[in-house]
């Protein structure tokens, strides 16, 4: 019996993560405006545009430390350009929440190993984030050159 139930639960759990990633939504298009140092908006070949917020980092807020910097960043790293852009969700703005590539160049690992954003793990547990996030720390790269960067999530609870 007891077989039975973990083999039922594997075989949902399989399911599950099948149906999650077939609901990734996956396209191409032309990076044309940069919000900020995790967000962008780009123009698919529909010509309908999307905004996109980075997934799994989160860049300074504008009038923060930083904050020019990592948009002028992601700007240098992808306005113009054609990117592939994997979906995995809406946010509360009605941005997606994606993963973005410039060929196989992941921009928003990009970002972190720069210093110009943090690994966001409230909201992602990727180990490669983590490491970005940890090589810029140790280097002193980026908003890590500061001693005490505030993080964009308490300068948010902080206005």
């Amino acid at each position: 019996m007891l077989y039975c139930r973990s083999r039922s639960l594997f075989c949902f759990i399989v399911l599950m993560m099948t149906v999650s990633l077939a609901m990734a939504e996956t396209f191409t298009g032309k990076v044309v405006a940069i919000g900020d140092g995790d967000s962008l908006t780009v123009l698919t070949s529909s010509q309908k545009q999307v905004r996109i917020r980075l997934e799994g980092i989160d860049a300074p807020e504008s009038k923060q430390a930083f904050g020019s910097a990592s948009k002028k960043s992601l700007s240098e790293l992808a306005f113009g350009r054609e990117v592939k852009v994997i979906a995995s969700t809406t946010d509360d703005y009605g941005r997606k929440v994606a993963q973005v590539y410039l060929g196989t160049f992941w921009i928003n690992l990009a970002q972190v190993e720069r210093g110009m954003a943090w690994h966001y793990t409230h909201y992602s547990n990727d180990p490669r984030l983590h490491a970005a996030e940890v090589f810029a720390r140790t280097s002193k790269i980026g908003l890590w050159t500061g001693r005490n960067p505030t993080p964009p999530w308490n300068y948010r609870h902080r206005r």
